[in-house]
């Protein structure tokens, strides 16, 4: 049997995890559950691995949300906050992501796809956020003002209507979109772009993302000086400014 979530390390530092049980159209079973939260792990331990990128297996479902026969079966009310693998959440991650939308990304499916840094969509993909269709509530979607417009995040969220890839990038949720055969190439060239920075530089610009996100505009200042000082005293700091008065790419420590 096919793993429920595959997990490739990529030489250059790339890790693709993907979610591999398309005849479900990859919802958040069990075993996908298990196997993203090892993935997660996984990929945090990896010193060599410097990005991640989430995706579907298939050509239909990125993923199709939660396992509702699943929520018939245990009659599951309120769902354990660490029953979903979310990074930066339940799981904690230090390293950039991103998720390669290649197909429908509904309720569960555009959780995962909204926690991770960036996204890169299909253009056939669509997002909805369906818990009103099926009695349900969606308080993780609570993120998503920090994202995009309010009224079109009240629209999605009590409608439960499905928007296409198009709508998604013109509001903001998607970063870039791809024809439907070049989603994960288009993810794996912006996790090149991203690599291309100074390891430590990176870390630095996310953290000053997250806090800028969650703080106001001074306390934001203030935390985003701090967690930019180990980058400002690390060696690629010196190695960045001389590589290019040498007029060569630099090499990056980590350092």
């Amino acid at each position: 049997m096919s793993d429920p979530v595959r997990f490739d390390a990529r030489p250059d530092g790339i890790a693709i995890i993907t979610l591999n049980q398309p005849e479900t159209r990859n919802c958040l079973s069990r075993e996908i559950r298990q196997g993203l939260f090892d993935a997660w792990d996984r990929f945090e331990r990896d010193d060599t691995l410097r990005i991640a990128i989430l995706t579907g297996s298939g050509d239909k479902a990125f993923c199709a949300g939660g396992d509702l026969k699943e929520m018939v079966e245990t009659g599951m009310k309120v769902p354990p906050r660490e029953l979903f693998p979310l990074p930066y959440d339940t799981v904690e991650l230090s390293k950039p992501t991103i998720a390669a939308v290649n197909g429908v990304a509904f309720a569960g499916g555009w959780m995962i796809a909204q926690a991770c840094d960036l996204c890169v969509a299909s253009t056939r993909a669509k997002f909805a956020v369906t818990e009103v269709k099926v009695g349900r509530s969606s308080p993780w979607a609570a993120p998503l003002i920090h994202m995009i417009p309010q009224r079109i995040m009240m629209e999605i969220l009590l409608t439960g209507k499905p928007i296409t890839a198009e709508r998604a990038y013109e509001i903001g949720l998607v970063n870039r979109l791809a024809e439907p055969d070049k989603v994960l190439d288009a993810a794996i060239a912006l996790a090149q772009e991203v690599l291309e920075g100074a390891p430590l530089s990176v870390r630095a610009a996310r953290e000053t993302v997250m806090l800028s996100t969650e703080m106001g505009r001074s306390a934001a200042l203030q935390a985003a000086r701090h967690a930019s000082e180990h980058c400002y005293n690390s060696y690629d700091a010196q190695e960045g400014p001389r590589a290019f008065a040498e007029k060569r790419k630099p090499i990056w420590s980590g350092k």
